[in-house]
This record gives structure tokens, C-alpha cells and sequence, in this order.
């Protein structure tokens, strides 16, 4: 599998491009903004985005939706517990003292235990609310990579203070959705540096 990451929009959000080198299908994941970086990477790596895939609806990560839709003509994905937000994103940003772009409506519903293929690589969905309700990590047991979008961060979590956090239901789902992970497995979190489910389950603070 090809994997890039692209910190992307003024909360720096990393964004992912995924790509399966056999066929060059590919997913994107979380373009916050900067699309015309994300699509530069997708042209020189030769691919074609089959999925626009949210892992939460914070205006962040959503805010390049509209201009990844438009470059990539793919379909967009995200869970339904988030989807409202996504015609909000921008008077949230306007709050934050940020220019933000409302999302498109999602075509499709991400649902825990969902297979999302692009040509002959598989991610599965882990819904992993706490953080928003809706909020979900993509696993790829082949690559043992796990996208956690601000559920698990680098000796963190997110916060759980918005509007549909949870604390506890977020560690209880690090719990038992994340650290039931192979301890190998490396978590590309929203933010900042990538870690390891083991060093998370032995020195994240939180637990």
C-alpha cells in the first residue's frame, strides 16, 4: 500500500491518501483543506480516489470536502451520528475565529465492522464515539496501520467537551476497540505524530 500524510487546513489536521499499488485505487481521508496539495499527491502517485472518507464532522476535518469532491468525483463517507454537522462546518469555524466551507451530503453511512475496498487493499471500520458521536478509525490489519481521527493521539485523546463528547465512552472506546489491536499496530492519529497501540496501552496517561 502507498501511504501519505499531509497536515492540512489551520489546525494543521492530517489528512491521509491511501492507495493500492496494483490497481492505484485509492481513499482520502479527512482533507481539512489544502485540497489542491492533496490532489498533487494523488497525481503524482498516479491514483484514482475511489472514497472521500470523514473519520469524524468537526470543521477541521471536513472542511475540504467540497473541493475533494469536486477533484476527485468520488463518493463521500462518514458516519451518520455525524452527518449534520457537515452543513454547519462553517459557522463552527466562524466561531473559532476561522473561515470554514459547509460539506456536501454524504453518499454513503459508515457503520462499525464496514469493509471499504479500493482495488485489492481493506479497511474496516471501528466506530469509536466519545469524542463526537459518530466519530470512526479506520484499521488495515494487512498494513497494521489504524487511522484514529481525535479518538487516540500520541500520549492523548480527544477532547470530549463539544457537543456529543463523552470521556467515558471515549476511553471505553480506546478500550476496547484500540487497544484490542495487535500491540505493533501503528495509530495515525488527527493530529500531531504517529505512536503504537502498545505504547498507548503502556504510557498513555489517561489509562
Amino acid at each position: 500500500m502507498t501511504f501519505d500524510t499531509i497536515a492540512v487546513g489551520p489546525l494543521e489536521v492530517n489528512c491521509f491518501i491511501l492507495g493500492c499499488p496494483a490497481t492505484r485505487e485509492a481513499v482520502v481521508v479527512d482533507p481539512g483543506g489544502d485540497v489542491e496539495r492533496i490532489a498533487a499527491i494523488v497525481r503524482q502517485r498516479g491514483l484514482t480516489v475511489r472514497f472521500i472518507i470523514n473519520t469524524h464532522g468537526h470543521f477541521d476535518h471536513v472542511g475540504g470536502n467540497r473541493a475533494a469532491v469536486m477533484a476527485f468525483a468520488a463518493p463521500l463517507l462518514i458516519h451518520e451520528d455525524d452527518a449534520a454537522m457537515l452543513a454547519r462546518a462553517a459557522d463552527v469555524a466562524r466561531n473559532y475565529g476561522m473561515r470554514g466551507e459547509n460539506s456536501p451530503d454524504p453518499d454513503v453511512f459508515l457503520a462499525d465492522a464496514m469493509d471499504i475496498s479500493f482495488g485489492r487493499c481493506r479497511l474496516r471500520v471501528l466506530h469509536t464515539p466519545g469524542h463526537t458521536r459518530g466519530g470512526c478509525c479506520l484499521y488495515c490489519e494487512d498494513e497494521k496501520l489504524v487511522i484514529t481521527g481525535d479518538t487516540l493521539f500520541a500520549d492523548s485523546i480527544g477532547r470530549t467537551d463539544l457537543p456529543g463528547g463523552s470521556h467515558e465512552q471515549l476511553l471505553e472506546s480506546i478500550r476496547s476497540r484500540l487497544f484490542t489491536l495487535p500491540d505493533d499496530v501503528t495509530a495515525w492519529p488527527g493530529h500531531g505524530p504517529a505512536t503504537t497501540i502498545g505504547h498507548e496501552k503502556r504510557h498513555n496517561p489517561y489509562f
